[in-house]
């Protein structure tokens, strides 16, 4: 095993990059905050599926994810993507990335939709001004 592994995860404009080493089971997010006070208990169960998901095996590795951009849910969906590549990575397990996209594809994949672009006559990409007349 490597002594560390960096990988990244997006979605959205969301970019996280993690860090995977050989620990005690520490999972923080920007600069040392635990995964375990994230401040959206949705999203963070969401985080903390790929840590559940490996089991006792998470005991044995750190992970520390910087995450820049988008907002908390982009966030959240991101650094659960590089935390999740990391492990595998880390472990080098094919059965493990097996096991993450059959739970959830996402945990493997980044998420490549993106909003559409505004158009004009509208607020936004499909909303337009009103006609009061006919």
């Amino acid at each position: 095993m490597a002594d560390y592994v960096i990988t990244s995860g997006k979605r959205k404009t969301a970019v996280a990059r993690a860090v995977t080493k050989k620990g005690t089971g520490k999972f923080t997010i920007n600069g040392g905050v635990p995964v375990e006070l994230y401040p959206v208990e949705v999203l963070r169960e969401k985080i903390m599926e790929p840590i559940r998901l490996l089991g006792e095996r998470a005991n044995e590795i750190d992970i520390e994810v910087n995450v820049r951009g988008g907002g908390l849910t982009g966030q959240a969906d991101a650094s659960r993507t590089a935390m999740a590549k990391g492990m595998v990575e880390y472990f080098k397990d094919d059965s493990l990335e097996e096991m993450f996209r059959q739970f959830d594809r996402t945990l493997m994949v980044n998420d490549v939709r993106r909003k559409l672009p505004k158009k004009p006559m509208g607020r936004g990409a499909r909303k337009k001004r009103q006609k009061s007349y006919r």
